[in-house]
């Protein structure tokens, strides 16, 4: 896949004055800190944390008070606390510990792209993924460094009665670190296997009486058991947090992310396998260098307390994004083991500006008691996009030996092939009621109404491609609550994401929809330190597109999708000594009506079953010290490596799939004194080789041989 762009302004070098003006009288839907964050808080305000909890009582990105036990849908939360056991300093290092989330493309290495319950989104931008309850995958986005990042929010199921746009399959929803009312600081520096060097700091306090900030910075630099790749990495995470008045309260948080490393298509399967090349062997070219991608996020919350039932809230985003740099990337794979390739420029840049008001409070009708929320969101997208590209001919392949691989050849220059401009503009209004129907029913029910407007300017061709599509997204959900520690749920929901592009007729295609169906259990301890959900689902989507029968190099949106599974995740502390993470998935994810792909075919990249468990020894020894000890196990089923059509079905063409794995790590820490302390991060123990994703046999991305990182905090 290669990334065609859709939007905006070509580099874009605006905003402050604009931006900061508007911060004085507005703000963005930056989540509340919940109960959970602050009992973690008192244990460690800053670094990494210990004696933590993995069991989460509330996740802001369900816009409820209701606590997750009472909700009617499957929530999945990864704390800080489990952030830290796992090492974990990007988003990918979380993913194989919760259930049902498999990667997608991701794009060389250059962004994060994963699908919930076996659905994908756009194979360009991925599935809908928040920062704060604002979308955060509109443009081009650099994996997430974790530096800055409080919690991981997994909503599965659909969230359209919230967000808008969105997979029936779930979405995730990153909250950041807010700042504290008590003066803490830490610095982390960690080394590791090939070549890793990173460094951390982590500072937060008030300022006067009214006034508190947070900051967060890394550093990163390694290379790679991949040959000729290096990655750099900086982030910076600002925030704020002042006190307006007694009621009033003005929020920011910002994120300035700098990530730049070669596009790595990774290796090529022969003849259906893969294994006859080494996962560390390069196919691209080195000399052409990085591709860098730059994120800047600037989001404002203001919200008022007008009593104690009712509160306003007020908030504005603007995100910038951009990719630029050359690559070589694979094209077909002749028998003689020749690879033919192609060069590319990209030249990527986007601008998003979000406005989000919310009304949210209590009030009674009888005996039943509501928890109204009235939202009202509108939001302008605009990308700019340029690619070059060199296509191999016969006299100019552009070809490798993936045996016995010869860099530095002469490079063609690449030609104009894409040069779009895309813009995106949405109002939305939506509603939602948590209602309290009596001591042991809760029902939630939901509407979002969108209005978009969609554009594709191409600069090439002239042609401008246009649609206003318009969607109602209802959700309802039902619990009941048979004791103090169990909950019996059910939930029904829809879901639409535009399609973009027109049909050979130049009209624009309908929305995907998606129909998303939920019946669960949950429980939780009387302590309320462990919890447990299972769920079954069956989600639905139509409109998906597909290649146009009648006319060749054109589509229409007329496939359709169905996803179907069982669930179960397990989190909480088991002991005063032990905490666990645990998850297990069955999906059954199968094309039911396409005019190209097999019918009852799979969709890449979507195992039937994955799991995982992780696990955390914590003690003290004579002198005091405290350390723990632990380690996780993760599994991942067989998918589909390279889609398939029905001509090769029917032919009897064997799919290529990727091999199901199994990976171990090793965790360890040992606080030497209260301000300091040692850890050790084993990741793939046993050195396995594996495959974690493919978007076709020539491009497939190996997982990471066995690394070992060592890391020092101090905190003061």
């Amino acid at each position: 896949m290669s990334f065609t762009p859709s939007t905006p302004s070509r580099h874009l070098q605006r905003l402050p004055l604009a931006l900061a003006a508007a911060a004085l009288c507005t703000g963005t839907a930056i989540a509340q800190q919940t109960p959970a964050q602050a009992q973690l808080s008192t244990v460690d305000v800053v670094g990494r944390t210990e004696s933590g909890a993995y069991q989460s009582e509330e996740a802001a990105g369900a816009k409820t008070e209701l606590p997750l036990r009472e909700l009617p849908q499957s929530v999945r939360i990864v704390t800080r606390q489990a952030i830290d056991d796992l090492g974990a300093t990007k988003l990918d290092d979380v993913l194989d510990y919760v259930g049902g989330v498999s990667r997608q493309n991701n794009f060389g290495g250059l962004w994060d792209n994963v699908a919930i319950r076996g659905l994908p989104g756009n194979e360009n931008t991925g599935m809908a993924t928040l920062l704060n309850g604002f979308s955060s995958n509109r443009g081009f986005n650099a994996p997430r460094d974790l530096a800055g990042v409080e919690r991981i929010e997994f909503l599965k199921g659909t969230a359209a009665a919230l967000y808008g746009a969105s997979e029936p399959g779930g979405t995730l929803n990153i909250v950041s670190k807010r700042p504290l009312w008590k003066a803490a600081h830490a610095v982390e520096g960690y080394v590791g296997s090939h070549g890793l060097k990173r460094g951390a700091f982590d500072s937060t306090g008030p300022i006067g009486e009214n006034f508190a900030y947070r900051l967060n910075v890394a550093v990163e630099d390694r290379d790679s058991f991949r040959d000729h790749i290096e990655a750099r990495r900086s982030v910076i995470a600002p925030a704020f947090t002042w006190k307006l008045g007694r009621d009033t309260l003005l929020e920011y948080a910002g994120e300035v992310l700098r990530h730049a490393t070669p596009l790595d298509r990774g290796v090529v399967a022969v003849n259906n396998q893969l294994g006859a090349i080494p996962r560390s062997r390069f196919l691209g070219e080195p000399a052409d260098g990085k591709v860098t991608v730059e994120n800047q996020t600037h989001q404002f919350m203001l919200s008022h307390e007008w009593s104690s039932d009712w509160r306003s809230r007020l908030g504005l985003s603007y995100r910038e994004t951009s990719v630029t740099g050359f690559s070589t990337e694979p094209t077909a794979l002749q028998a003689n083991g020749t690879l033919t390739r192609q060069r590319r420029y990209r030249d990527f840049a986007s601008d998003d500006l979000a406005l989000q008001a919310e009304l949210q409070g209590k009030l009674r009708t009888g005996a039943v008691e509501h928890e109204l929320l009235l939202g009202l969101e509108s939001f302008r997208f605009g990308m700019d996009s340029l690619m070059l590209r060199a296509n191999p001919t016969a006299a100019a392949p552009y070809a490798i030996n993936i045996d016995n691989p010869i860099y530095g050849q002469a490079q063609p220059t690449p030609a104009a092939n894409t040069d779009t401009l895309e813009r995106q503009r949405n109002t939305a209004f939506y509603v939602q009621d948590a209602i309290k129907l009596a001591p042991d029913w809760r029902l939630v029910a939901g509407v979002r109404v969108d209005n978009y407007r969609q554009s594709l300017n191409n600069r090439r061709t002239g042609v401008t491609d246009r649609q206003d599509p318009s969607s109602t997204s209802p959700r309802l959900g039902l619990s009941w609550l048979p004791s103090a520690q169990w909950t019996v749920y059910a939930n029904a929901g829809r879901s639409f994401r535009p399609n973009l592009g027109s049909d050979f007729g130049t009209q624009g295609f309908a929305p995907e929809t998606g129909r998303a169906l939920e019946l669960g259990a949950k429980w939780e301890s009387a302590d309320q330190r462990m919890g447990a959900t299972a769920a079954l689902f069956d989600i639905r989507k139509r409109n998906v597109l597909t290649a146009d029968p009648v006319h060749s190099g054109y589509s229409v949106a007329a496939g359709e999708v169905r996803s179907r599974g069982l669930e179960f995740d397990f989190a909480g502390q088991l002991s005063a000594h032990w905490r666990l993470n645990a998850s297990m998935v069955f999906n059954d994810v199968e094309i039911t009506r396409d005019n190209t792909l097999q019918v009852g075919g799979r969709l890449i990249n979507v195992p039937k079953v994955n799991g995982s468990v992780l696990a955390v020894y914590e003690d003290a020894l004579a002198n005091g010290q405290r350390y723990g000890i632990g380690g996780g196990v993760t599994h991942m089923g067989q998918r589909l490596g390279q889609a398939r059509t029905q001509a090769e079905a029917n032919a009897g063409t064997p799919a290529f799939d990727l091999p199901a794995y199994t990976t171990a790590k090793l965790v360890g820490y040992w606080r030497l004194s209260p301000t300091l302390r040692l850890t050790l991060d084993v990741d793939n123990l046993f050195d396995k080789t594996y495959y974690t994703s493919s978007y076709s046999r020539v491009w497939v991305t190996p997982g990471t041989a066995r690394t070992v990182t060592v890391g020092l905090q101090a905190r003061f």
